[in-house]
């Protein structure tokens, strides 16, 4: 019996953020992969090690976790006034399923760096003036979503600059900051009008069968998401992921959350349709500051955030904080009257929150939005926060002929 042999595809592994992901360039792909369907997910399926019965990913790139389990596609960009084209692939770790859903904003800072190491973003047209040191402008359309994200890149004698003194929560060594601009981050999501409020409420009763009747914020921006009080599902807003991750029963209960929420925003037309759409929306509960230890035994003081915040990722408590959700955060923030707002101390007196640093099980994050209310509708002209990004390893990944 003959077996086929093993080819190799040009890739590089990067951290962004608090996420790990395999990038790829569009033109390096394998021609049945280059465009949207069965051959391109299988492919990235085989490439992380999904679907993996052990939950463990042995046989590929993947890292057992929401935030490890990415793939990324790159090309130039087709929209005017835009660099680069950025898809993102959440895989599945024990199913045979990629979402495409939403965005990853912790791999958006890579994208960036990725883009002008690899020819895709000529570096000196990005700097003014075509110097050789200072922070490269890459316009990137994210093709998930559908939205703009600006990403601005330090450049040191023509390179991207990878190593820096930014500390980032959740990341255990220090690199290079990269600023994110996520414009206009009300997601247009097929179902929701392209309103940032689908239910056209800024808290809402959610009613979530065996849980109750919940307050709940259910919001467009950056990535579906469904805030929810912490008291209110008996947690405080201080636990890290054991005491979440370990309980079935827990993650049942958000996972049922998940689903009555999406079918309440109009992201899903039937409950049973929630489960093909993992990576979105997420669930997250607020509580109002106070002090913890973090999961590196880091204490965070009351008085040195704003609120607490917890959110699952593909069924699981994020070891720190999904981009996309701090998205979310910034906005439902600067919008007074929502539960992410009351947390964080918008109170009774309609205070927006232009930016909050919130807690979260890896420490502390800043991130800032933009908000206007015009005749009675709000809308966020971008939001703002910093990560960094490196270069893991690059060369080739290798998978079976018949993979795909």
């Amino acid at each position: 019996m003959s077996h086929p042999p093993q080819i190799k595809i040009p890739a590089t592994y990067m951290r962004g953020g608090t996420s790990k992901g395999v990038f790829f360039r569009l033109q390096d792909l394998p021609e049945a992969a280059q465009v949207p369907g069965a051959a391109r997910d299988a492919l990235l399926l085989r490439v992380i090690g999904s679907p993996d019965p052990y939950g463990k990913q042995i046989d590929g790139m993947g890292g057992a976790t929401s935030s490890t389990s990415k793939a990324v596609i790159l090309s130039r960009s087709s929209k005017p006034d835009h660099d680069v084209d950025y898809l993102f692939g959440q895989v599945s770790i024990d199913k045979a399923f990629v979402d495409w859903s939403g965005n990853c904003g912790n791999l958006s800072a890579a994208v960036g760096p990725f883009a002008i190491s690899n020819g895709l973003v000529n570096a000196s047209r990005a700097l003014e003036n075509g110097a050789q040191n200072g922070m490269a402008t890459v316009r990137i359309w994210q093709v998930n979503i559908g939205k703009t994200i600006i990403a601005h890149v330090p450049i040191t004698n023509g390179a991207v600059q990878e190593t820096g003194d930014f500390e980032l929560d959740g990341v255990t060594f220090p690199a290079a900051e990269v600023q994110l601009e996520f414009m206009d981050p009300a997601a247009e999501e097929e179902g929701a009008g392209g309103s940032m409020f689908p239910t056209g409420n800024l808290i809402d009763d959610l009613e979530v069968p065996g849980v109750g009747t919940l307050k709940a914020t259910m919001i467009n921006a950056g990535i579906p998401t469904i805030f929810v009080n912490a008291d209110a599902i008996g947690y405080t807003g201080t636990e890290l992921q054991d005491a979440i991750n370990s309980d079935t029963k827990a993650l049942t209960m958000f996972e049922t959350i998940r689903a009555h929420g999406a079918l309440r925003m109009g992201l899903i037309k039937h409950i049973d349709e929630a489960g093909k759409r993992q990576h979105t929306p997420k669930v997250a509960f607020v509580a109002k500051p106070t002090d913890y230890v973090s999961s590196s035994g880091k204490p965070v003081e009351e008085g040195d955030i704003d609120l607490l915040v917890r959110a699952l990722s593909m069924g699981k408590l994020h070891h720190a904080m999904m981009g996309t959700a701090a998205v979310a955060i910034g906005t439902a923030a600067a919008i007074p009257g929502t539960l992410v707002n009351l947390a964080a101390g918008g109170g009774a007196h309609n205070v927006p929150k232009a930016a909050v640093r919130f807690g979260h099980p890896s420490g502390t994050l800043r991130v800032g939005a933009e908000a206007t209310q015009v005749n009675g509708e709000w809308s966020v002209s971008k939001a703002i926060m910093s990560r960094s990004a490196r270069v893991l390893m690059e060369g080739w990944v290798r998978v079976p002929g018949d993979a795909f």
